[in-house]
C-alpha cells in the first residue's frame, strides 16, 4: 500500500467502494487490527454479526506500518477520525480502558464508537481465561483427570496482586505514572519458576512481595487514601473484581511468565500419567510401543493450543465487546446507506 494510498483510507472511502457495487450487494465493513495474532480473534467476534445486508473483512495495516514498533499507536495514529460506519479500528485494551481518556489514545479507545477494544487487557488474557484453562489441558494430553485447581490457583493470585494493581491504575491515571511503571508492576509480581507441588508456597512468597511494596508506596503517597478508593470503585464499575485481575494485566506477562509455565507443569503430569496407564494395560513390548507412539503423535504444544482456546467467548469481557459491535451494527442498520 502506498503513502497516498494509506492516508486516503477512511470510512468514506470504503462507504464510496461500497456505492460502486450494486444496491443488493452485500456491503463491506473494513476492520483494521494491530497483528497478524488478532486476525482469527476479531474475526470470533464480528462473524456472529454479519448478515445478508453486510459483511466484516479483517485486515492489518499496510506492510511498512505493520512492522514498526507501538503498533497500537501505529493503528491509532492511521486511522485516527477516519474511522467511520464502513471503517472501524479493533485494538487491545492494554491499561487504555482502565485509565479512562487519562491519555490522548486512552481517550481515542473509550470514546470512539468505532474503535472497538478487548476490556481485558489483550487478547492473550483471554486465551487465559481461567474456567477454560482444564478444557486446554484436556485438548493438549488426551487426559481429563483434573490433579491441579488452575481456576482456584489465577483467582488466588489475582487476589494477591490486586491491591498492586490498584496502585498501578492509580499512578497511570496522573502524570507521575512515571513514578510506578508497568515494568514495575510486572517486576513485583514476578513468581518465579512455577512448581506444582509448591503452588501454594509461591502465591504466600508473592504475597509477601506485593505487601512490601504495596506498604512501600503507601509511606510515599500518605494522602492517597481516597484516591485509591475511589480508583478501586471505578475499576469494580469497569468490570475488575480482585478474583479476575489476572485479565486485566500485561498480556504478554501473563502469557508467558504464568499460564504457560502452570500449564506445562499440569500436563506434563498429565500425560506421564496416561504413558503409565499405556505401558501398564499393554498386553505385550509391541503393542505399548505403538500405543505409546500413537499418543505422542496426539499430544499437543502448551503455547500453540492455548492460542487456539476459544474458552473466552463465555468471559464477560468478550461478552462486552459483542455489546458493542451489536450497538454498532444497530445503528447502521438504522442509518442505510441510500
Amino acid at each position: 500500500m502506498s503513502r497516498r494510498l494509506s492516508e486516503s483510507l477512511s470510512s468514506d472511502y470504503f462507504a464510496a467502494a461500497n456505492r460502486l457495487n450494486s444496491r443488493t450487494a452485500r456491503r463491506r465493513i473494513v476492520a483494521y487490527v494491530e497483528s497478524y495474532d488478532d486476525v482469527f480473534f476479531w474475526r470470533t467476534v464480528l462473524t456472529h454479526f454479519e448478515t445478508p445486508q453486510y459483511f466484516f473483512q479483517v485486515m492489518l495495516p499496510s506492510r511498512g506500518h505493520l512492522l514498526k514498533r507501538g503498533k497500537k499507536a501505529v493503528l491509532m495514529n492511521l486511522l485516527r477520525d477516519r474511522v467511520g460506519t464502513d471503517m472501524i479500528a479493533c485494538v487491545d485494551a492494554d491499561y487504555d480502558y482502565l485509565v479512562q481518556g487519562a491519555t490522548p489514545t486512552s481517550h481515542e479507545v473509550v470514546a470512539n464508537p468505532y474503535v472497538f477494544h478487548t476490556y481485558a487487557y489483550a487478547i492473550e488474557n483471554l486465551q487465559c481465561y481461567a474456567p477454560s484453562l482444564h478444557d486446554v489441558c484436556v485438548a493438549i494430553t488426551l487426559n481429563d483427570h483434573d490433579i491441579f485447581d488452575i481456576e482456584g490457583f489465577l483467582s488466588s493470585y489475582s487476589e494477591i496482586i490486586y491491591p498492586l494493581f490498584v496502585w498501578s491504575i492509580w499512578y497511570n491515571r496522573t502524570p507521575r505514572y512515571t513514578e510506578f511503571t508497568l515494568t514495575d508492576f510486572l517486576a513485583a509480581i514476578e513468581m518465579g519458576r512455577f512448581d506444582l507441588a509448591h503452588a501454594t508456597d509461591l502465591l504466600q512468597r508473592l504475597r509477601g512481595r506485593v505487601a512490601r511494596r504495596v506498604a512501600a508506596l503507601r509511606r510515599r503517597n500518605p494522602a492517597a487514601h481516597d484516591g485509591l478508593a475511589a480508583v478501586e470503585t471505578d475499576l469494580r464499575r469497569l468490570g475488575v473484581t480482585p478474583a479476575t485481575t489476572y485479565l486485566y494485566i500485561q498480556g504478554h506477562h501473563l502469557f508467558d511468565k504464568v499460564v504457560v509455565p502452570m500449564l506445562t507443569m499440569v500436563c506434563t503430569r498429565l500425560i506421564r500419567e496416561r504413558e503409565q496407564e499405556i505401558t501398564r494395560e499393554s498386553m505385550h513390548a509391541t503393542q505399548r510401543r505403538n500405543e505409546l507412539s500413537c499418543y505422542a503423535n496426539s499430544v499437543a504444544d502448551v503455547a500453540v493450543m492455548l492460542k487456539k482456546n476459544l474458552g473466552y467467548v463465555l468471559s464477560e469481557p468478550f461478552r462486552r465487546i459483542q455489546a458493542d459491535v451489536e450497538h454498532f451494527m444497530a445503528v447502521r442498520n438504522a442509518n442505510p446507506e441510500p
